[in-house]
Formats: C-alpha cells, sequence, structure tokens
C-alpha cells in the first residue's frame, strides 16, 4: 500500500522559514513529485514540483523564496519555504505522479497546516 507522510508544517511568524518534507512508502516510484495547497473553500493550488531529474517548476507567488528539493533513493520530497507571508497560509499537501504501462497514478499525502502570523 502506497502511502504519503508529510511533516514539518506549523505556525511561524511572518519572515519565518519552514520546511516540509514528505516520505513515499511502499512499492512506488515516483516520476514527479510536488506541493499543492489550499485554502478554506478554494481551490487546490500548485506550488512547485519536480520531476525525477531534478526540473523543476514553481508558482510565481513562491518563486525566490521557496525551493523544492528531492532525494529519489528515498522517494522523498522536501520544500524550504522562507520569507513567509501570511497568505502562505494553507493546508500544503505532497503529491506523487507513478508512471505505469503508460498511465499516470496519482498519490496524496495527508496534508500538513502552514499557519503564517502577521
Amino acid at each position: 500500500q502506497v502511502q504519503l507522510v508529510e511533516s514539518g508544517g506549523g505556525l511561524v511568524q511572518a519572515g519565518g522559514s519552514l520546511r516540509l518534507s514528505c516520505a513515499a512508502s511502499g512499492s512506488i516510484s515516483c516520476n514527479t513529485m510536488g506541493w499543492y495547497r489550499q485554502a478554506p473553500g478554494k481551490q487546490r493550488e500548485l506550488v512547485a514540483r519536480i520531476i525525477s531529474g531534478g526540473s523543476t517548476y514553481y508558482a510565481d507567488s513562491v518563486k525566490g523564496r521557496f525551493t523544492i528539493s528531492r532525494e529519489n533513493a528515498k522517494n522523498t520530497v522536501y520544500l524550504q519555504m522562507n520569507s513567509l507571508k501570511p497568505e502562505d497560509t494553507r493546508v500544503y499537501y505532497c503529491q506523487c505522479e507513478e508512471i505505469v504501462a503508460f498511465r499516470v497514478l496519482t498519490y496524496w499525502g495527508q496534508g500538513t497546516q502552514v499557519t503564517v502570523s502577521s
């Protein structure tokens, strides 16, 4: 059974930093790993993603402040969040995409709350 376990969320003051981690367990090899976030009543939005070769993508709202990285051997992805703003307050979700027989299988973590106080 595939599980994505997130950690590292919490409460921080504006301007502070947090580091999120997400480890995928089970028989899985994530081609792409990413972080999404969601506010109550809003759609989930992509924050950053990284493919197995190392190429990255960032949403404009976090460019220059957030850094995504991964350890392929451990199926683990990280999100270093610096210069946090109150508008970064969301539930953050880890995502893994695995390509199996030309199909894309998507797995999600349970979410971790990030709260930035002003």
